[in-house]
């Protein structure tokens, strides 16, 4: 259930959200469709024209109002209109993407998923129909949106795992950075620094937030302080550009990237001043602004460079390295937790105050954590007291595996949220455990895939949008107000 399979994850979250139907409208030139246009404006109100096909204000009325029901805090009313209609025109324009390159999904496979969603909920589908119904749309209305997201998450992975490319060469470095740091008793073996005098290459890797130049002050402000905050967490005990990821994922527009080895000619006069005092490993003092948006920086390593040495001859020692068979050991971690799903009538307040409870129940040791979560857990290890069994790196989804790997043996952490829900995780056990020589290829494999997979998702959906025909309207009166 917690493990890393995007689709599914794309179909447990629509039956926890509230949801919103994206109408589809024809658009079209010709003088005959011209009252239907005037009918769809006079309705809903034409947010936007994309492609071949309409976002409306009632569209992003609903979409707001979902957000709303979920609680949580939101940005000011202009804002959130902006952001949910790029979310909106990005859905469209993947939706007549997938339709031209013929990707469906039959009524067939929709009662199939709709039937799975029941049985995981541990529901009849007439009772999924009554809770549907509960939070104020239909059961058309819902089979249409699940379809839309189905449709999406299956071009998206078609379309986004085609552009990522793994070589072997990447799969021998990363099995080498591993071993390296093995030798190194958990620590990552830097290489050689320059002596003073000598050329010398850096690894910088960055998130970067774009700004507005035409944005008010107060856009700008909201800009600068998310870059600072992502700054604050950068300096704290976490993967960066795992951060990097998490902060995309929240708002695609974020761009996260390692750069690679550049001398310091290669790279950007700004960013070589923010680093130039910085060490290997280390996070840039401040946020770099520049005229794009601003830019968090680490320095990932600092090596020197070898006068005439070709990039090969650079690579060799680490190539020879990794030919040694070795196993690579990695830490599991043996947990349970207690997850309470994102759902209509469940607010984050409400969730993280009941999880609340639950902890300080079992930190005055006035009840077991495992009969709490047979008791009140909604997930499939409720049976087993919330035991999810021996977990390794990227196991589980970016949070879960940051709280967990936070805690001690027999600690219990505070709420922590993902997009299953709210849980409340405790640490039974760790250990050490060896991977083969076949095992770790698959292992590396596998890591490298998802690092890579967001950044080209990202790039993906920058390029979809950068090459639709998009028209804005009206996006910023609700659909009741007047044009």
């Amino acid at each position: 259930m917690m493990r890393r399979n995007r689709l599914n994850q794309v179909l447990v979250a629509v039956i926890l959200a509230s949801t919103a139907l994206f109408p589809q409208f024809a658009f079209a030139q010709d003088s005959s469709k011209t009252s239907a246009d005037s009918k769809i404006r006079n309705i809903d109100g034409v947010a936007a024209v994309v492609n071949t096909g309409y976002v409306t204000r009632k569209e992003i009325d609903d979409r707001i109002a979902a957000l709303q029901k979920q609680g949580g805090k939101l940005p000011d009313a202009a804002t959130l209109r902006k952001t949910i209609l790029e979310r909106l025109i990005i859905e469209k324009i993947q939706l007549q993407n997938a339709d031209q390159e013929g990707v469906l999904v039959s009524n067939k496979e929709l009662d199939k998923i709709i039937a799975d969603i029941a049985a995981k909920n541990k529901l009849t589908i007439a009772e999924l129909k009554v809770k549907i119904t509960a939070t104020g749309t239909t059961y058309d209305r819902y089979r249409q949106l699940l379809k839309d997201d189905v449709i999406i998450s299956r071009y998206r992975e078609r379309e986004v795992e085609g552009k990522i490319k793994i070589s072997d060469a990447e799969i021998d470095n990363f099995i080498t950075d591993r071993n390296r740091e093995i030798a190194g008793g958990g620590k990552v073996a830097r290489s050689t620094p320059a002596a003073k005098g000598e050329l010398e290459e850096i690894d910088v890797a960055q998130i970067f937030i774009p700004a507005d130049a035409n944005a008010g002050a107060g856009a700008q402000a909201e800009v600068k302080k998310k870059a600072e905050s992502l700054l604050r967490e950068a300096r704290g005990d976490v993967d960066f550009l795992q951060l990097g990821a998490m902060a995309a994922k929240e708002n695609p527009k974020i761009k996260f990237q390692d750069l690679g080895y550049r001398t310091p000619d290669r790279l950007p006069q700004l960013f070589y001043e923010a680093v130039r005092n910085t060490g290997s490993n280390q996070v840039a003092n401040t946020v770099v602004k520049s005229p794009a948006g601003y830019h968090i920086l680490k320095v990932l390593d600092r090596r020197a460079l070898v006068a005439g040495a070709s990039e090969a001859q650079q690579a060799a020692p680490q190539e020879s390295a990794s030919s040694v068979p070795q196993n690579i050991m990695v830490t599991q971690t043996l947990s349970r937790h207690i997850l309470l799903r994102s759902r209509e009538g469940l607010t984050d307040q409400d969730a993280e105050r009941r999880l609340a409870g639950y902890r300080d129940q079992v930190r005055a040791k006035t009840a077991d954590f495992g009969e709490l979560a047979k008791k009140y857990s909604e997930d499939g290890s409720a049976a087993n007291g919330g035991n999810l069994g021996w977990m390794g790196p990227g196991d589980l989804v970016p949070e879960f595996d940051q709280a967990m790997n936070r805690l001690q043996i027999g600690d219990v952490s505070n709420p922590v949220k993902t997009e299953f829900g709210w849980h409340l995780i405790q640490v039974l056990e760790r250990r050490d455990a060896q991977l083969t020589v076949e095992k770790q290829r698959q292992f590396a494999r596998a890591a490298i895939r998802e690092r890579k997979f967001e950044q080209a998702y990202q790039d993906w959906l920058r390029e979809l949008r950068d090459t639709a025909t998009v028209k804005i309207i009206n996006a910023d009166d609700p659909a009741a107000s007047p044009r």
